[in-house]
């Protein structure tokens, strides 16, 4: 059998242990009819590989995580149709099969898309899970119309509007037409301007004053996307009637849901791997990612890559990389390059 180089682990460890991650070799898989198999380019780290990589019980097969990526198409499965060997495609995949961190990996086609031209690998590695989460909660979950300009006069706020998926809704929904008002400290307040928001607030302060004090009684529709439980309460505040709050962060805290119902608002939960989870609409991930490459090829869109490890994908680079996203202070997004060469 053929065996591929990989980074993995056994158990759910602190990013300092030492066995956090390991160098491995594991068996190079083979398509099934919808899949394609795809060499892996660069990988790039969400809050989502450190959650799972720290949750994950002590078990004898190598875990092998790792959810956004930039790839070479290999090989193919019968029943697909749309990709040949050679393409370049990127993907964010499913947390049901071996993940990216691996020299070659399995990905069902209909999760897939051509990754962008004008971007280089490292550009691209760093949107298709945050794209993704970004565009299914406002798009599809908090009912906003995905087309240039088709939400003029609605208003978005963005809580922690310089993490990777802040830095797309605020891009996504400036595009879409809204007005948009997130969420940074000052020292990222360019960050935000940069990316299209019409104002940035600053969240060590009263944001209710601050928003206040822009103009803004109410607010259509607001995104958690940091400590859900903290600015639930403001956000129902906030809401204006038939309005939306939307969040990706689970909490354990209660959220007193019924504030929202005199507004006759909405509490809107997005996941990006529900889709996958449940075999639910698959080929619509894959066409929003085809959309969201056409907006970063005519520039209406721009990567959130703002670090780059260079040094190969290995063990010890995999630590480094969930280390830094793990200080939670992450601006843009963290890829890391390959080859395989631990």
């Amino acid at each position: 059998m053929t065996k591929m180089k990989a980074v993995g682990y056994y158990k759910g460890l602190p990013i300092t242990d030492s066995a956090s991650f390991q160098d491995v070799l594991v068996e190079k898989p083979q398509p099934q009819a919808n899949d394609l198999l795809v060499k892996v380019l660069a990988v790039s780290v969400n809050p989502v590989d450190t959650k799972i990589r720290q949750s994950t019980p002590e078990q004898t097969q190598v875990k092998i995580i790792g959810y956004d990526a930039v790839a070479e198409v290999v090989a193919v499965g019968t029943a697909v149709e749309d990709y040949q060997v050679g393409q370049r495609v990127y993907y964010a995949g499913t947390t049901q099969r071996p993940g990216s961190d691996a020299e070659f990996q399995l990905i069902d086609a209909r999760l897939v898309a051509l990754a962008p031209e004008k971007l280089t690998v490292s550009q691209a590695a760093a949107l298709p899970l945050t794209a993704l989460t970004a565009y299914e909660l406002l798009f599809e979950k908090m009912g906003l119309i995905p087309a240039k300009n088709a939400n003029n006069g609605k208003s978005l706020l963005v809580i922690n509007g310089a993490g990777g998926v802040g830095s797309l809704a605020i891009q996504l929904a400036k595009w879409a037409g809204l007005t948009v008002i997130a969420t940074a400290s000052p020292k990222n307040h360019a960050w935000l301007k940069e990316l299209g928001a019409d104002y940035a607030v600053d969240y060590h302060q009263d944001l209710q004053q601050q928003i206040t004090a822009l103009g803004f009684d109410l607010l259509d529709n607001i995104v958690i996307l940091h400590s859900t439980a903290r600015y639930f309460d403001l956000a129902a505040d906030l809401v204006g009637p038939f309005g939306h709050v939307g969040s990706i962060v689970g909490t354990t805290e209660k959220l007193d849901l019924a504030r929202l119902k005199n507004k006759a608002a909405s509490f809107d939960w997005e996941y990006m791997f529900a889709k996958s989870d449940y075999n639910y609409q698959l080929a619509s991930q894959g066409a929003i990612l085809k959309q969201i490459s056409k907006l970063l090829d005519q520039g209406v869109l721009r990567t959130t890559l703002t670090q780059t490890i260079t040094t190969g994908i290995n063990a010890t680079t995999m630590k480094k990389a969930h280390a830094i996203v793990e200080a939670n202070a992450m601006v843009g997004k963290l890829v890391v390059t390959g080859p395989f060469n631990g």
